[in-house]
């Protein structure tokens, strides 16, 4: 009875599995980098004094390998700016499945990076790579939201999220020293990425394209129809959709620019949660734990900090599928609040934890504690939602452009993270998670008063509000908060 209630179909649900697999790659090359740092390291060295006949400089070594690691996120914010034409020339299916050719293309030159002995093909590997991260995080949403029920919209959107999470878990283990992070297997490692790839090229071609972009971009009722009657069991609930987008096509513009997009009264409000909600999501603390876990453990004095970091991993994985079954039932709303309440006093114990270290050993367990506590929180609210609130924020037309602007910021901000943190952390201390805890606070507070709850709302619903709004009022117990 659930089921039926739910509209689950083997169809909806293989479209969204199909989906998924591209950000199960980017998890993947995201978590495998860290162990085998050393052995790729001395891989760009032996490259080098084989052309050279001379050690390469450690500073130079230290320059190429953060160039390594950050290029991807360079790439993935290049690759955001393709999102709007991609998805409206091409459609949201069938632009995952061209972007998916950059992911084979970039792992491909990862693998042959070591039999080429050229570490500046390694890096062209992970810089188109990160092109394809910044397309399919956005295209991602924008399908998986286009094909999904309102009930099951936001779970099946918090998949993403979960997909992200257990390649991150999964590139941590396979590149573990006893695994495949080795001189001799490091390269394979890098190619693994090829088998989502692949599987994706062997399923989404056989699923539904997004019967909302058939409809309102293309205008092709006939088609959109025979694509939800794929997706839908129900056929009372199949004409309700179909009015609902025909309600929401009345409503619609043809098109939106980019400069009428960052114009428009209706859309000034979306666009300040949007950003918001993703720079308080990315510049949490969260990623900065993700990249230097390893490090804060072994400055605790762990002696297995690398298997701490896979519990950090594991945490993120279980938190994640948490989220799944949460966003329906709590709403996102409440879950950003939660989220950002408790990442921001996380930070807070940290700073206190790190200062006191020195003198109170003993008290490294519990900020190994705090550290997967924050984690949870992260991944339970801001983690997810940041990626897809914008798809249900925006109408239509402006959608496309809404989830560019998601992944620029997304991206932008590991970037930024990743550069500035370690000379803040030198520069600061542990004070620096005063930084990150102050993120969260105006987070919290601007999603208090501002946020609608989009849980069970139709996107048109949601929409008129914005169309019709020239302010967002204050909290509305009623609704939640809502506007007036």
């Amino acid at each position: 009875m659930a089921l039926k209630e739910s509209q689950l179909t083997a169809t909806l649900l293989t479209s969204v599995v199909a989906a998924v697999f591209g950000s199960l790659q980017i998890g993947y090359h995201t978590g495998n980098v860290n162990s085998p740092a050393k052995i790729i390291e001395e891989f760009f060295n032996t490259t080098w004094k084989s052309r050279n006949n001379e050690s390469m400089p450690d500073h130079s070594l230290t320059f190429l390998w953060s160039l390594s690691v950050s290029i991807k996120d360079f790439g993935a914010l290049l690759g955001s700016l393709g999102v709007k034409d991609l998805a409206d020339s091409y459609g949201r299916r069938n632009s995952i499945l061209i972007a998916n050719a950059l992911s084979i293309v970039g792992a491909c030159l990862m693998f042959i990076s070591k039999a080429a002995e050229s570490f500046e093909v390694l890096i062209v590997g992970r810089l188109i790579f990160g092109l394809f991260c910044g397309l399919v995080m956005s295209l991602n949403p924008l399908y998986i939201q286009g094909v999904s029920p309102i009930n099951l919209r936001g779970a099946f959107a918090t998949l993403n999220q979960v997909s992200f999470a257990s390649g991150i878990l999964l590139g941590m283990v396979v590149g573990l020293e006893t695994v495949l992070g080795t001189e001799k297997y490091w390269a394979i490692m890098l190619s693994l990425s090829l088998i989502p790839a692949l599987l994706q090229y062997m399923t989404l071609p056989f699923c539904p394209e997004s019967p909302r972009y058939l409809f309102i971009n293309r205008s092709k009722e006939k088609e959109a129809e025979a694509a939800l009657r794929r997706l839908r069991r129900n056929p009372g609930k199949l004409m309700q959709e179909m009015e609902e987008m025909r309600e929401e096509a009345s409503h619609t513009e043809a098109g939106v620019t980019i400069r009428e997009f960052f114009i428009k009264r209706r859309y000034r409000q979306p666009i300040i949660l949007v950003l918001i909600i993703n720079l308080g999501s990315q510049l949490s603390g969260f990623n900065a734990i993700i990249n230097y876990s390893t490090k804060m453990f072994a400055k605790a004095k762990f002696e297995e900090a690398t298997y701490l970091t896979l519990g950090v991993g594991a945490i993120n994985v279980a938190f994640t599928i948490v989220a799944f079954f949460l966003v329906e039932r709590a709403g996102r709303r409440r879950l950003l609040l939660i989220g950002f309440l408790s990442v921001a006093l996380c930070n807070l114990l940290i700073t206190v934890t790190d200062s006191i270290m020195d003198t109170a050993p003993d008290i490294r367990s519990i900020q190994v504690l705090v550290i997967f506590f924050l984690i949870s929180a992260y991944e339970v609210g801001p983690g997810p939602i940041s990626w897809f609130i914008a798809a249900e924020l925006f109408d239509q037309p402006a959608r496309p452009i809404a989830m560019a602007f998601t992944s620029m910021l997304n991206w932008g901000g590991k970037f930024l993270l990743a550069l500035l943190f370690p000379p803040l952390l030198t520069l600061c201390g542990a004070y620096v998670y005063l930084i990150f805890m102050s993120m969260a606070l105006i987070a919290f507070t601007y999603t208090m008063f501002r946020l609608p709850e989009t849980k069970g709302r139709t996107f048109e619903d949601i929409a008129a509000e914005f169309r019709g709004a020239e302010g967002i009022p204050l909290h509305n117990k009623t609704t939640f908060n809502t506007f007036s």
